[in-house]
This record gives structure tokens, sequence and C-alpha cells, in this order.
């Protein structure tokens, strides 16, 4: 089967039943392939993978948990008969003050947004390596490429996936296994409800979960490693700030009105989403 066919693979995506999990599961199945939604939410993943259809199963994942995790790729390979990419996207995005964050809050976005990250990149590559051929890929964030007060845990965990793609990246080429970042900037979801992004971010750095979706089944299409921002503008202006002094970053920061786009948040507009992540943790 050639990388660019996408029929008959086999795709398990974590966070699934939701926003750029969910817009991901639909375009991989508009393209043929199965998809093995897992989620927190059971409830979610299996009601999604029932409007998608046979090429879809949907099971509870709790990414910080090693035998939960190990459960969810066994479902996948028992349920489609086998397992072709691994598409890490499940994470939480709590707003605020750092100084004022509870500490079972900071731990749940690392726990989730990197170690879910490191778990499911290990048990896929092991499966990988035996059959000397997979794609992981991990979503990070352009939050990951430019800091963000405001989220400063969140942030940190993906300067992390970064990081940890990059380096897993060159490490399990040998393997067979490509390893691709997808970077979003703001992406229309629950996850940005109550946040005032500026100019520069509306026109610049917006985009729907579709666009994420599509870049993640092109990055799987191609068979391409490395990191992809989108919008690809937006990934320009981030890498492009990376040589600059800290404090010129930060200007520019400021010019761009990134600096405030998480510190002032609509409480009330984000309560749902914020009910949501708090069960979890």
């Amino acid at each position: 089967m050639s990388k660019k066919d996408l029929t008959g693979r086999v795709v398990a995506i974590t966070g699934g039943a939701r926003g750029i999990g969910a817009a991901t599961a639909r375009a991989f199945v508009e393209r043929g392939a199965s998809v093995c939604i897992g989620d927190i939410d059971a409830v979610g993943a299996v009601a999604l993978a029932k409007s998608i259809g046979d090429a879809a199963h949907g099971v509870r994942l709790d990414v910080t948990d090693s035998a939960s995790f190990a459960a969810f790729l066994a479902a996948a390979e028992s349920h489609f008969g086998g397992l072709d990419v691994l598409i890490n996207n499940a994470g939480i995005m709590p707003t605020g003050d750092f100084v004022s964050q509870a500490p079972t809050e900071s731990d749940a976005v690392v726990d989730i947004n990197l170690r879910g990250v490191i778990i499911g990149s290990r048990l896929a590559g092991q499966r990988f390596a035996e059959q000397r051929n997979g794609h992981i890929v991990n979503v990070a964030s352009i939050a990951g490429l430019t800091a963000c007060p405001g989220a400063a845990v969140y942030s940190a965990t993906k300067f992390a996936v970064v990081g940890l793609g990059q380096a897993l990246a060159q490490e399990l080429e040998p393997q067979g296994i490509t390893v691709t970042t997808i970077a979003p900037g703001f992406v229309n979801t629950e996850l940005i409800a109550g946040l005032a992004p500026s100019w520069f971010v509306r026109h610049f750095g917006f985009v729907e979960p579709e666009n994420i979706s599509q870049a993640i089944v092109g990055a799987v299409t191609s068979g391409d490693s490395g990191l992809r921002v989108v919008p690809r503008l937006a990934g320009t202006f981030a890498l492009a700030l990376h040589p600059a002094p800290e404090r010129l970053q930060w200007l520019a920061a400021r010019i761009m009105g990134l600096d405030t786009v998480m510190r002032h948040s609509d409480s009330a507009a984000r309560a749902k989403y914020d009910a949501r992540i708090h069960n979890v943790l």
C-alpha cells in the first residue's frame, strides 16, 4: 500500500470526541481510513463514532494512564485489524494567572498535554517499530513557539511537545516511523471560549478545526515529518522572532496583542469549558 493511499489505514485519535479531534476523525474517514476515537468523555466518543458510521469506533481513554492508553490502541487493532497512525490530540487549556493556579490544575495540564503525548508516542512507537512502519502526529500549539502569558503551564507543555517531536522525528525515522508535529494557531473551538483575540490574531492566526484536520491528513498522506504551523503565516511570524533578543520578542508580542489574549478572558463565557475540564482534575 502506498503511503499516499489512506484506504484501509487505521488511525487512532486521542481527545477525539470534539473540536480538532472530531474534525480529524471525519476527515480521515472521508479519505477511506478507519478511525478509533478515544476520549475521557466515552459517551461523546461513542456518539461521534456512531454518527460517522462503521469506519469509526469510539472508546473511553484516559491519556494519563498507560494501561488505558494501551487498551485504546489494542481496541483499534482488534476492531479494525491493525494500527497505522496515532494522533496525539488530547489537551486542556485553563487560563489565568500562574501564581493563582491550583497545583492540581497545573498537574493536570502537564499530565494530559505532555505526559499523555509521551505515553502514547512510546506505546505506538513500540508497535510501529515491530511492523517497521507507522506515523505519529502530535498536536502542539503556536503557544509552543511563542510564550503565552495567562496560560503559562499550557504554553510550557506545548513547547515540550514541539521539542519531543523534533527529537522523535530523528530517533524513530530509522525504524520506519514518521513523526509530525502540528502547531495550530487560535482554533475556533471551545478551547478558546471567552478569549478576546487581537486584530493580529483574528487576521493572521485564527483557523477552523477543519483547517487543522486537513493539515494532519495532509501530513499523513505525504508521509512528511517535522513541524507544521497552521496557519502558515502565523508560523512565519512566530519562527522569525526566535533568533531575536527576548525583550524584542516581548515588544513584538505587545504590538501584536499576543501578551493579553490569554490574560483577559471572559470567565462567564469560559464557564462551560472550565466545568468540563475540571471534571477530569
